[in-house]
């Protein structure tokens, strides 16, 4: 009985407790409207709680009328409300202002932003996917005050160039990229999509922490990670075409002959009667039938298609969450027709981690790795000096010749001589054949693995032990195509040949570090020490070259379908993928902050390198840095202006050991060049070894030293962000391979050869807002850097190019000079054209030419001697700019988005010289040279014609530099969520946008692009446009779907 009378009032109690329960729905949405899919909603002080569906919509059961809702969602301010006797509650949801406690990535682990006291930059996955871009540093271009990324060159999968707070060494001056936690990956094999965050560590006490190869900075990179609850998957791609917005004009065939002719009157020569030498060409130019070949349009590839599609998908449990990513970009070039240059990029992503073992919901044993796999595909055509440039060739090449003869082949030798054009010059041919013929059948196909796996213990709270090995792969295979030609006298090649090569390299690290983190009263510490081995260069790789291809085609080109052995062509080689070495290390950081107001943190490691003697190995890298939070002070409280204010200061020392392996031993080398023959018997060579190398067992680290001083302030609510930055980056001791005479014998050994400072500030803006329905915001950075170079140690005192960089017969270009920028262009400063005797008969500040003409150039006496001479040549360029800003702004409004960025850069020079003057006169000119001197006060700036390499360009001069001043509109987008017009779709996103890259371009450059990267193939050099591949303008059209 007492049993039953216990069981109906447990019974009772229940229905009651069922009865007094209350059913309530609503909707959750941000203040644009828009649902938010994934909000959690939770009855406060229980485990009872539910997640809003993909429109926003929720229902939850709770106890009573007196249960609290609490609505969260990461990014938005958490809202609490009674229920009362409500059964539905719609919520609007606000943007948090707390990014300040949000954590941003450091290195070997992550801080609150507002308490970091280095010069940091962090940029969201977000912000990179709005450029619309498959290449992550073109994405953060516009975006990243301090670092300044130019193209190596516009065609397909080139690259960039990069360095931060300017150029700190003449080696390799690209910062060291970690992608996560793998030291020394390529970012290059990532798609935008594939990213979560990148954080920048600029200044040397943030990059410390990596000291060994910190001295250029450190830019982490953090792909997407898994996040628990439902499933989420994502599509984002588009499709569109390119084109060029300014393109150069060669002259046209009549242009040609009237300039040619005219050249060869003013120096005594007789003009030629093309009408007849080429008869039949000349006829069909004045009848207006053909106007001649105008060859940068005929390689020019109009609409060169291109397109991007990335699909993303994570989700998981308390236990376990993972992302797995795909995607695929594809991009051909905008010159090169008919073998337009094409780069095809595949990537797969899959992060995960597991709680093995969790005690009071602390996890005391975590595992998890990251693996980042892709696979690029690419041709091209030539695109570097003078002599490997099919920009530069199709600018030059001859406009009367035709590109086909009537049976629709190439115009060749035979097609020259039957029109008479070889009796012109055995150096006039067809560039688009030599293009498509010698350079442009190839392909290079790569594959990369960037992997991590890790393991942390928590034995106690806060005591986190962490063990993880890191797995680079590298794999390349090339093949190319060289059939047999005769295009001109000048210009053949026999036999066809064939080259393929592979190679396949890795690298490995293990690294192990303890953190510990707690608090005594105010005062908290974050303490890490670690330990790291690194090993690369490990693989091997091979080439060969054969002649007499079987099958005249690039399907079939294989070294098996090559014939026999060719002396002076057939080649064999193979040996290390890379310069192997390896490195030691062990770190140790110290953080601490007293009530989040005053903050300080030690860091130092110390490397061994591989690439040094004993005694030289170790280097050791010390940094400090402090910040003081002034908007915690009641003195500044008081003011009721700052929302945040903080100040910091860094002092830290970074090193570089980048060099070629066994600098300090004196290398013994083999080669077919240093054979020899022993005995009676002259047709039998024997291998021979020489010195490679005078050895330098002296060489050691270089350090980059550095000094900053930095402010963060808030203000009105936090809608106006500022950040700026005082710094001064002193490199000591950097490694050069000092250039010697070739008679010396041996190569030279690396030496600590010199000091450059680089100083100058950033400053950054950024204002985010809320108008009603209207979310919006802006941003501004603008930079400025002063590059010096205060020490070289070599008997000249400075680094030369070689000669002939611009022009056959030329002096150097560029030099690396105590007291000068690094690669500043050399040469004579002018005052303008002489234009007429008199003013040449009043000169009395000497002349360079032996018989100055009016027309000619006025060259300066710049050291005051009465007379010109190679003395006088100084700075009359620098490739560097002074300013680089970067901008942006964005719209959205009831599903609608508009955005822009853009950047610009100011101060710097660039180096043009389209044609060389010495070594073929029969190369076109471009239209430029309409406005030449041809008269008094016809120019002031282009010299009068003259026949060969004269005085007026063989000198290099200030008439071959130009202001490189631009400002691009880098990315136009505009977009609509049509989930927000047709709720019912049963998908989280449903956004279409139309965007456009590189719109526009304000410069007053005169060439194709202003934005350029080459340097006569050195890392420190840029600004020479020989004929430089620009970036193309792109339309496209896309889609975001959200399931």
């Amino acid at each position: 009985m007492k049993k039953t009378v216990l069981f109906f009032i447990l019974g009772l109690c229940q229905t009651i407790a069922v009865i007094a329960q209350v059913t309530v729905n609503g909707r959750v949405s941000d203040t644009s409207g828009l649902p938010i899919p994934g909000a959690t909603v939770h009855e406060k002080g229980t485990q009872n709680g539910v997640i809003t569906d993909v429109n926003g919509n929720y229902r939850i059961q709770v106890s009573g009328e007196q249960s609290i809702l609490v609505f969260s969602f990461v990014g938005m301010e958490t809202q609490e409300i009674l229920v009362g006797g409500q059964d539905k509650i719609d919520v609007i949801l606000e943007e948090a202002l707390t990014d300040l406690e949000e954590v941003v990535v450091i290195g070997y682990g992550v801080q609150k932003k507002k308490l970091t006291t280095g010069a940091n930059l962090n940029i969201s996955g977000d912000d990179l996917q709005s450029q619309k871009t498959s290449e992550p540093l073109e994405a953060i271009q516009s975006q990243s005050p301090g670092v300044n990324i130019i193209q190596s060159s516009g065609m397909p999968g080139e690259g960039f160039k990069v360095n931060i707070r300017g150029l700190g060494t003449i080696g390799n001056s690209a910062p060291l990229y970690v992608i996560d936690g793998v030291a020394g990956g390529d970012i290059n094999n990532l798609n935008p999509a594939d990213i979560e965050s990148i954080d920048v560590l600029k200044d040397a006490a943030s990059a410390a922490i990596y000291g060994a190869r910190a001295a250029n900075g450190v830019i982490l990179v953090t792909t997407k990670q898994g996040k628990k609850g439902k499933m989420e998957v994502s599509y984002d791609g588009y499709f569109g075409f390119q084109d060029i917005e300014n393109m150069v004009e060669p002259l046209n065939a009549k242009q040609f002959m009237e300039i040619y002719n005219e050249e060869r009157v003013v120096s005594g020569k007789e003009p030629i009667d093309f009408a007849s030498i080429i008869p039949e060409l000349y006829q069909k130019l004045q009848s207006g039938t053909w106007n001649g070949t105008n060859w940068l349009k005929e390689t020019y590839n109009k609409n060169a298609p291109i397109q991007n599609h990335a699909i993303s998908i994570s989700g998981g449990s308390d236990q376990s969450v993972f992302s797995l990513g795909f995607s695929y970009a594809s991009q051909e070039g905008v010159f090169g027709k008919p073998v337009e240059p094409h780069h095809d990029k595949y990537t797969f992503r899959l992060n995960s981690n597991h709680v093995i073992l969790e005690k009071n919901g602390q996890n005391i044993i975590r595992i998890g790795e990251t693996l980042n796999f892709s696979s690029r595909e690419r041709s091209g055509i030539a695109v570097g000096g003078m002599y490997w440039n099919d920009i530069r060739n199709m600018l030059v090449g001859n406009p009367l010749v035709p590109v086909y003869n009537d049976d629709g082949e190439y115009f060749a030798s035979d097609d020259l001589d039957q029109a008479g054009l070889s009796s012109l010059s055995s150096r006039i041919y067809n560039p688009l054949a030599q293009m498509h013929l010698n350079r442009g059948m190839n392909e290079t196909t790569t594959y990369n693995i960037n992997s991590n796996a890790f393991i942390e213990i928590q034995p106690i709270p806060k005591l986190i032990f962490r063990s993880s090995y890191g797995f680079k792969m590298n794999s390349s295979r090339y093949r190319s195509f060289q059939p047999e030609y005769n295009l001109a006298g000048d210009v053949t090649l026999s036999p066809g040949r064939i080259t393929q090569s592979s190679g396949n390299g890795h690298d490995w690290t293990f690294e192990n570090t303890l953190n510990y983190s707690f608090d005594l009263g105010f005062n908290s510490f974050d303490i890490l020490i670690g330990q790291s081995a690194e090993k690369w260069g490990l693989g091997e790789e091979m080439e060969t070259i054969n002649a007499n291809p079987t099958f005249e085609s690039y399907k079939n080109a294989y070294i098996d379908t090559t014939d026999g052995l060719t002396t002076g062509v057939t080649s064999l080689s193979g040996g290390p993928f890379d310069n192997r070495g390896s490195l030691a290390s062990f770190f140790g950081r110290v953080n601490y902050d007293f009530n989040e107001k005053y903050l300080l943190t030690f860091v130092m490691r110390a490397d061994g390198s591989s690439n040094f003697a004993k005694g030289n190995r170790w280097g050791y890298f010390p940094s400090i840095s402090a910040g003081w939070v002034l908007s915690e002070e009641d003195f500044i409280k008081d003011l009721d202006f700052f929302d945040f204010l903080k100040l910091r200061g860094s002092w830290g020392q970074n090193g570089n050991h980048d060099i070629e392996s066994f600098q300090y031993l004196s290398i013994i080398g083999f080669d077919d060049e240093n054979n020899y023959t022993f005995g009676l018997d002259k047709t039998q060579q024997q291998l021979g070894g020489y010195p490679a190398i005078l050895p330098n067992p002296d060489v050691t680290w270089e350090t980059s030293e550095q000094v900053d001083i930095g402010l963060d302030a808030y203000f009105l609510k936090s809608k106006l962000q500022l950040t700026f930055d005082y710094y001064k980056k002193t490199t000591k001791d950097w490694l050069v391979e000092p250039p010697i005479l070739d008679s010396d014998g041996p190569a030279p050994a690396y030496v600590n050869g010199g000091d450059i400072v680089n100083k100058g500030f950033e400053f950054s803006l950024r204002w985010n807002d809320t108008l009603g329905p209207i979310d919006y915001s802006a941003h501004f950075n603008f930079s400025h850097n002063d590059n010096e170079v205060t020490k070289l140690g070599n008997a000249s005192g400075y680094i030369a190019s070689e000669a002939n960089i611009i022009s056959q017969g030329t002096d150097p270009v560029w030099r690396v000079e105590t007291g000068y920028p690094v690669g500043y262009f050399y040469g004579y400063k002018t005052a303008g054209i002489f234009q007429n005797q008199q003013q040449i008969d009043n000169w009395t500040h000497g002349f360079l030419q032996e018989n100055p003409q009016p027309g000619d150039v006025i060259f300066l006496d710049t050291n005051g001697d009465g007379a010109v001479t190679p003395d006088d040549k100084t700075m009359i360029g620098n490739p560097h700019p002074d300013i680089r800003i970067g901008f942006g702004f964005s719209l959205n409004y009831k599903g609608l988005d508009f955005s822009f960025s853009g950047k610009g850069a100011f101060g710097h020079q660039i180096l043009k010289s389209y044609r060389s003057f010495a070594d073929n006169e029969f190369r076109n000119y471009t239209t430029e040279i309409l406005n030449r001197w041809h008269g008094e006060g016809t120019s002031n700036s282009f010299p009068r014609l003259t026949a060969g390499n004269g005085t007026n360009r063989i000198n290099i001069s200030e008439i071959y530099i130009e202001d490189g001043d631009f400002i691009k509109i880098s990315n136009v987008t505009l977009g609509y969520d049509f989930k927000k017009l047709i709720t019912d779709i049963p998908l989280g996103q449903v956004r279409l946008y139309l965007a456009a890259r590189n719109l526009w371009t304000f410069t007053d450059y005169s060439g194709m692009d202003p934005e350029v990267g080459y340097g006569d193939d050195e890392p420190f050099v840029s600004g020479i446009d020989l004929g430089f591949y620009p970036s193309p303008r792109t339309f496209l059209f896309g889609v975001n779907i959200k399931f």
